[in-house]
């Protein structure tokens, strides 16, 4: 479960839906690199140059604005991504893209195997455990993922018609403790300690 928006194999780490619209964070531009227009990327992809598959990037600066720009060319530097955008002739001009979020398209993505999954599908879904005397719980919804090297995720917090409004994070281990996905009706069910 990861950036490419894939949650258990497939790999969309943190990639997030952008509100109103098919449009996912895939990455940030976080500075220059050298004097030729390369910017250094943060890619929320696992692995992190699945980002250079999307050959026309949609940027979102701070302000709000939005552009899009194709990419000429893109590589692993050391350990991390850097890119060439073909409105950059020089490091001047590739100033003005710092702190741009990298949006692509979610119809640009390749559909996820039987059993896997984008973060972003699984972010708002509904949260049910059940308890020791056999109710089903409500714990809240998914508000997002995260990975920490072992495995990712799940930030479940409390929303209308949860039993309380705690933040819980749920590690996503199939068949251990996720148990089902249910897309279609908009729920995940686990196996975990409504205490917990």
């Amino acid at each position: 479960m990861h950036a490419e928006g894939k949650a258990p194999a497939a790999e969309a780490v943190g990639s997030s839906k952008t509100s109103g619209d098919d449009l996912l964070v895939m990455g940030r531009i976080t500075a220059v690199y050298g004097i030729k227009g390369w910017v250094k990327v943060y890619s929320f992809t696992s692995p992190m140059t699945n980002i250079l598959e999307y050959r026309q990037w949609r940027l979102r600066y701070p302000d709000g604005r939005q552009q899009t720009v194709p990419l000429d060319n893109g590589r692993i530097h050391g350990k991390g991504v850097i890119a060439l955008l073909e409105k950059a002739a020089d490091r001047n001009q590739a100033e003005r893209f710092i702190g741009a979020e990298i949006l692509v398209d979610s119809r640009e993505l390749p559909a996820p195997a039987e059993d896997e999954y984008y973060w972003y599908q699984l972010e708002g879904l509904t949260v049910f455990a059940q308890s020791e005397e056999g109710n089903v719980i409500n714990l809240g919804k998914v508000h997002h993922l995260m990975e920490t090297g072992a495995n990712d995720v799940l930030v479940v917090r409390g929303a209308s018609g949860s039993a309380d409004r705690r933040e819980r994070l749920i590690p996503w281990l199939e068949d251990q403790v996720v148990t089902e996905v249910n897309l279609d009706e908009g729920f995940i069910r686990v196996d975990w300690d409504p205490e917990f």
